[in-house]
């Protein structure tokens, strides 16, 4: 998706069009492998940098545009969403120091791009996923005004035909639907790339998919969204739906995923990757103009080839192949996808040097991977890494299932440091990257486990949303003096700033966890569930999770006390004495606006509504929470 000048396909005739621009493509492709075009001397990596921008409140914020116009620097550009932004690297040479180098330009674009965010009263974030981060922000109002982004919603909107479904379950567990891409925007990574030549692609490809569990194993730093304790890596269950315009069917079919694993080990050519992926995913976008490969071939230059790197760049595989040309002479990439922004700098080229070493060292151990372990192992490995991180259960070549901790103390990280000494990294490089790997490992302390574990100290009487916010700005704070996550203390709740920033919106405060009934159910199990769960409302919805009505408990006892005997031949349901169609707000209204509209109406509870859909409550009970802890701090000071 780096091409700007796209647009959607509209007709059969112009989707003709562009395949056959795309085949041609493929074609020159393999003219140009025939030919002996390829870099075949040069090892050379680089890298990807997403952030996430907040306010001075610590929530999403749609700087993007204001901050690109005071760089004024092609090194940055624009992401999905207003409140993302990513920054390229220059490639390297794979050798003497340059993971060092891969740092200090790491730390230049950061720090360039702290500075700008400062200005404009913000902050930038290293996390897989933004613990601050909500539902309401993921509307179109905050996408990129770039046609390609929105010809990309258009375009997986048409091909899902519905709304996208999450269903992710961790600890906790989330069930939500959304109508656009934008949940793509929840997630940030730091994206490697390892330059290879064809005729030892299959080989490297295949160690890059084995070697992919340990290495996102280590580097966990996305265990929650909205709230919720899901995977380890959460990016990668949320991303893969995300994108998956796959529709519901009645009958099994091995349909995959615009965001994949993959379904077997590559066998020769990095062809059979391209070819599989034409052959298995519509073309959803086309651009203006395109170029004849073969002619410019004919020029004794090298094509862009840009039908097929629109269409790669719309199939999101954890290890992506890439083709490029640098000084004129074309190559592949192998990028690496799956690691996650953050926790620090200095961690993501250790979990980068981690990969680094594991591509040269097991390519160079274990010789052709594909014989050595099946394809289902490595598979499994990588859905069990996302899910539990380093504590995960992971099958390695012609090993029993051992624990991820323990795979790559004792076997992983020695092979890692072979590849780079093997490759002529530096000796002190080595140490100071594999080093910091090792001492995250050892101590079990990823960015995950450090969320986690920061929030299970906070006290839980405080509101959700300023645990959150704690957590993001105790990351930022840390973040800033690029300290390992492994020396980190865990997060406080007085580093997000208190109450403050914790209650604008009646998302921050409204409960979610509802007990409702629905219309046509009796009166007595209304007057139960208030008893059992001391509530004094009940909410009424339909099957589609539609607010229906609200009974209160003042209205149950007027009820009882008019009629002391209740006639089991004749039951009183819920629709007889519930309120239809009670008063409402949206989750994205101002807390003071709910607060003034219960005191003007009279009322202690307002149910909280969206696109039609109840997805919350707030009530008196609620505010005097809030008010007791504030008072509470008060008084403490």
């Amino acid at each position: 998706m780096g091409e700007h000048d796209v647009k959607l396909e509209s007709d059969q005739r112009e989707i003709s069009f562009f395949l056959k621009r795309l085949l041609t493509d493929v074609r020159a492709l393999e003219q140009l492998m025939a030919d002996g075009w390829f870099d075949t001397g040069a090892r050379r990596i680089g890298a990807e940098q997403e952030i996430f921008l907040v306010d001075s409140n610590w929530k999403p914020a749609p700087l993007a545009p204001q901050i690109l116009e005071q760089l004024n620097d092609p090194m940055f550009v624009t992401e999905l969403a207003q409140f993302n932004l990513e920054f390229n690297l220059d490639p390297l040479l794979f050798s003497g120091n340059c993971l060092s180098q891969l740092e200090e330009q790491l730390k230049g674009g950061y720090q360039k791009l702290v500075e700008v965010t400062r200005k404009v009263d913000g902050h930038v974030v290293l996390s897989g996923i933004l613990p601050t981060l909500s539902k309401s922000d993921l509307g179109l109002e905050n996408m990129t005004p770039n046609p390609r982004y929105f010809a990309l919603n258009r375009a997986l909107n048409s091909l899902k035909g519905g709304p996208y479904a999450f269903k992710i379950k961790g600890i906790d567990e989330i069930n939500v639907n959304h109508d656009s891409v934008m949940v793509e925007a929840c997630n940030t990574s730091f994206q490697v790339h390892f330059q290879v030549a064809p005729d030892e692609f299959a080989g490297l490809y295949n160690v890059s998919q084995a070697v992919l569990a340990p290495v996102l194993a280590a580097a966990c730093n996305s265990p929650m969204l909205f709230g919720k304790r899901l995977w380890h890596e959460t990016r990668i269950g949320l991303f893969e739906q995300s994108i998956d315009t796959r529709a519901d069917s009645h009958y099994v079919r091995d349909n995959l995923s615009r965001v994949t694993f993959g379904r077997d080990w590559v066998k020769s050519s990095p062809l059979e990757i391209f070819r599989e992926d034409i052959s298995r995913f519509r073309a959803i976008l086309s651009s203006e103009e395109e170029e004849d490969p073969f002619k410019v071939m004919a020029r004794k230059q090298a094509p862009a080839l840009k039908a097929l790197r629109l269409h790669n760049g719309t199939i999101y595989r954890w290890n992506r192949i890439c083709y490029g040309i640098t000084e004129g002479v074309p190559h592949f990439r192998i990028e690496n996808r799956v690691l996650p922004s953050g926790p620090t700098l200095i961690d993501e080229v250790a979990n980068a040097a981690f990969w680094f070493g594991l591509m040269a060292g097991a390519s160079h151990v274990y010789g052709d991977i594909s014989e050595r372990m099946p394809f289902e192992d490595a598979k499994q490995n990588f859905i069990n890494a996302a899910r539990a991180g380093i504590n995960a259960q992971i099958t390695w070549v012609e090993m029993k299932p051992q624990p991820a901790q323990q795979l790559i103390l004792e076997h992983l990280l020695p092979l890692a440091r072979s590849g780079l000494e093997q490759s002529g990294i530096t000796r002190d490089d080595i140490d100071k990257y594999l080093g910091v790997l090792e001492e995250r490992v050892r101590g079990g302390q990823t960015g995950s486990q450090w969320m986690l574990g920061s929030f299970q100290k906070m006290d839980r009487r405080v509101s959700l949303v300023e645990r959150m916010t704690a957590l993001t700005s105790g990351m930022v704070q840390r973040q800033e003096q690029n300290i390992p996550v492994a020396q980190w203390a865990y997060a406080r709740l007085e580093e997000g700033g208190g109450w403050r920033h914790s209650f604008h919106k009646i998302e921050q405060i409204m409960s979610t966890d509802l007990i409702t009934v629905q219309e046509h159910e009796p009166i007595e199990l209304v007057a139960n569930m208030m008893d059992w769960h001391t509530i004094r409302h009940v909410l009424v919805e339909d099957n589609r999770h539609r607010l229906v009505g609200l009974i209160s408990h003042r209205a149950l006892i007027r009820y009882l006390g008019q009629n002391l005997c209740l006639d089991d031949k004749n039951p009183v349901l819920v629709r007889d004495l519930m309120q239809a169609n009670p008063l409402t707000i949206e989750p994205e209204q101002n807390t003071l606006t709910a607060i003034k509209l219960m005191r003007e109406q009279g009322i202690s509870c307002l149910p909280v509504v969206k696109n039609g859909e109840l997805v919350g409550v707030v009530t008196d009970s609620d505010f005097m929470k809030v008010a007791s802890l504030l008072l509470e701090q008060q008084l403490l000071k």
